[in-house]
């Protein structure tokens, strides 16, 4: 309607009356002038009208974004997924993992539980484009395309499994006796605060692992073991030997923790070996729980999780 008016405003201005002649003392000069008057009056309505265009498409785009957030991720069709994947095992895999597990001697969170710093494709888009302030979490390079993140997103957000679908065989009341008593968990897990360090935190494992993976990890502990749960057995040059769970390691020093929780720092020039065990220092239940308490125990750890109540 305004482009429309301006037009008409232009095609008025350069209506001349027919039957109207110049006066006869006009000049060359003046109709350069009157020239220059019209050609600035053009320029004027083209610069308006350029802006307002430009503010249009401004408000078009703005109105389309809007839309798409209000829609939620568009890109979220299986092979928006698939893409999504590819771009994370290509960029993503050297910290988190290939199977999006995380690392802990970087400071890489598990993606395949409840992601606590966002709820959904658009809260994950933002970590993704704006990085996370004060950890290792980069924004990602501008270069890339929104598409490309929004589908990033979309794979991160399928890792997330649906926790309450998935059902158990065992009973979780009977698990947590097991836990509490029999089974001595506490010596080496934490569990909301309480508990030793000499195994990994307990409190949130249902969201970390699926009950097959718990069962796993009951039966034979040293299926898959992390980095951050290797032993080392370290010698120095006076003989001394001590072992322990490793917490460190790099080319200038190492430093472990030994079971009774004390930590032990050494240079590499004061050792004259170091010995390596990526075996678990877990013991397996397989022979001394039955199998109906095994899946017990299992229900019990798949319980411990933020949107479940024990």
């Amino acid at each position: 309607m305004v482009c429309s008016s301006l037009f008409d405003n232009a095609r008025h201005s350069f209506h001349r009356p027919e039957n109207k002649i110049a006066p006869a003392t006009s000049t060359v000069s003046g109709r350069f002038k009157r020239f220059d008057s019209y050609f600035g009056l053009a320029f004027s309505l083209l610069t308006q009208t350029t802006r307002l265009a430009s503010a249009l498409a401004l408000n078009l785009f703005v109105a389309s974004t809007a839309l798409a957030e209000d829609a939620g991720n568009l890109y979220n069709t299986p092979f928006d997924i698939s893409a999504g994947r590819s771009y994370f095992e290509k960029q993503c895999s050297r910290c988190h993992g290939f199977d999006a597990r995380g690392n802990d001697e970087v400071g890489a969170p598990n993606l395949t539980g409840k992601l606590t710093r966002a709820s959904s494709s658009a809260g994950i888009y933002a970590i993704l484009r704006e990085g996370i302030s004060g950890t290792a979490m980069m924004a990602v390079d501008p270069q890339v395309p929104d598409a490309q993140l929004w589908q990033l997103a979309a794979y991160i957000e399928s890792l997330s499994r649906e926790s309450a679908s998935i059902a158990v065989r065992g009973t979780a009341e009977a698990g947590k006796a097991l836990f509490n008593d029999v089974a001595e968990c506490l010596d080496c897990h934490m569990l909301d605060g309480k508990g030793g360090r000499l195994g990994p935190d307990l409190s949130t494992i249902g969201s970390q692992l699926s009950p097959d993976e718990l069962a796993l990890s009951l039966i034979e502990p040293s299926a898959k073991v992390a980095p951050r749960w290797w032993s080392l057995t370290l010698e120095d040059k006076n003989g001394i030997e001590r072992s322990g769970l490793r917490m460190n390691e790099d080319s200038f020093s190492v430093r472990i923790m030994d079971t009774d929780s004390q930590l032990w720092s050494y240079p590499r020039s004061a050792l004259r070996r170091v010995i390596r065990s990526e075996e678990s220092t877990m013991p397996s239940y397989a022979a001394r729980f039955s199998d109906t308490q095994i899946d017990d125990l299992v229900a019990f750890l798949y319980s411990l999780r933020p949107e479940a109540t024990p």
